[in-house]
């Protein structure tokens, strides 16, 4: 029973480099152990981490190889073929504090790969995660104190919760099991984490009208409920941080801002103090014309200004990408700041701020950095883009589902649904 699994293993993994055992006889139930004249061979070793080894490509004339760029080069690519998956979704990164290596969380339809990235002319496929009941499109992936979160829209899915120590010094390829999972809930949308808190926040799951669950993560591998918000409907995404903003009102205070949108209606931004988690207030919400769905926003790094993406505004409206920046100035009444747009029609999907600069999933236009530096005096600037879908930029939903920013190396890891893994960084 021990070989057939070991050759079960093997074979669900044959792309790795490794070699498969030879198809077993059946099992027969015979009453004592007959030695063969010839003894089976003993199994192969385990399979080896997949690397993938890449040249690094140049952004030249306004193309890194066959995709078009501006400012950045292409490092590598993990496709979706090395992940054995159909579809790339979220993604998210961590780095190990004891070593100061970078890995790339990557979502996919089947589950969750783990690569480190900390060199990237030559990565490191170790593993995958499966998913924890079915494959989906939609995971999402969040880290604190060197643990990865995990939900996704899979029926029954709940909360993984995997160490992410677990990927040091690993020589073979893994398929990993979570270290905890919670399932007080079925499928979510998303998951947000305060890590000045200790608190996740599971968004878009049934409990509360799809309003955030509070989680408190503080003993990471034993997850508590500790409360939820449903006072304003769906919510689809949310970025939490303990305020230290403009406002003195609410400074120290955990302050949720969440997209919330009833399928495409009463689009809005919510402002929420959720300090107190069992008596979470709604501080006030903000408005805008010309809505589609209130996608998903982040603040910037000042606390002042919000950055809000809206899905289908692009096809509803016709407009170009567009991004919404709203003045935090006064908790109590924000205002939109400044429509900032695009220089294509594609349709923006996740956006970060990161110093002086938004990072943004901008789906068939690919992974855009639009300079934010002055956005007090209504100015914004790309100022960098690598496009992984070449074909078009048009208001499609295919192309670069999320990108993440924040490695101090520098490396930028976009996730394209359809192609899987890109590394690049910025132009020497």
């Amino acid at each position: 029973m021990k070989k057939a699994t070991i050759y079960l293993v093997s074979l669900s993994i044959f792309f790795v480099q490794c070699t498969l055992l030879e198809d077993e006889d059946p099992v027969i139930d015979i009453p004592v152990v007959v030695i063969p004249d010839t003894p089976t061979p003993a199994p192969a070793d385990p399979p080896a981490v997949v690397e993938v080894v890449a040249d690094l490509v140049p952004c030249d004339n306004g193309f890194s190889g066959s995709y078009p760029c501006s400012n950045y080069d292409l490092l590598n690519r993990v496709s979706l073929t090395a992940f054995q998956s159909d579809f790339a979704n979220d993604n998210w990164g961590w780095t190990d504090p004891d070593s100061g290596k970078e890995y790339v969380l990557q979502g996919l339809d089947d589950g969750t790969a783990f690569v480190d990235v900390s060199s990237p002319g030559a990565v490191r496929y170790i593993g995958k995660l499966p998913s924890a009941t079915e494959a989906s499109t939609w995971r999402d992936i969040k880290v604190y104190n060197n643990h990865a979160f995990i939900v996704s829209e899979a029926a029954g899915h709940g909360l993984q919760v995997f160490d992410l120590r677990r990927l040091r010094n690993q020589t073979s390829f893994q398929q990993f099991t979570a270290d905890a999972t919670l399932t007080s809930f079925g499928h979510a949308h998303n998951i947000a984490i305060n890590e000045t808190s200790g608190y996740a926040y599971v968004i878009g799951a049934d409990p509360y009208n799809g309003g955030p669950i509070f989680i408190d993560i503080s003993s990471p591998t034993t997850p508590v409920v500790m409360g939820g918000y449903g006072g304003s409907s769906y919510t689809h995404d949310a970025h939490i941080v303990t305020y230290t903003g403009p406002d003195p009102d609410y400074q120290g205070r955990e302050i949720l801002f969440g997209s919330n949108s009833d399928g495409g209606e009463n689009n809005q931004v919510v402002i929420v103090d959720v300090t107190d988690k069992s008596n979470p207030r709604l501080i006030s919400n903000a408005t805008y014309s010309n809505g589609g769905y209130t996608h998903q926003n982040w603040i910037d790094e000042a606390h002042r200004f919000l950055y809000v993406g809206d899905e289908l505004d692009e096809r509803r409206y016709g407009n170009r990408t567009k991004t919404l920046v709203f003045d935090l100035e006064d908790l109590d009444n924000p205002s939109l700041h400044y429509s900032y747009l695009g220089v294509t029609s594609a349709i923006d999907h996740n956006g970060y701020t990161k110093g002086n600069s938004l990072f943004l999933a901008n789906y068939s236009a690919g992974f855009r950095e639009i300079d934010i530096e002055n956005i007090g005096t209504e100015s914004m600037t790309e100022i960098g883009f690598f496009d992984s879908f070449p074909e078009n930029n048009n208001n499609s939903f295919s192309g670069v589902w999320n990108v993440y920013p924040f490695f101090e190396s520098g490396l930028i890891a976009i996730s394209d649904s359809s192609r899987g893994l890109f590394l690049v960084q910025r132009s020497n």
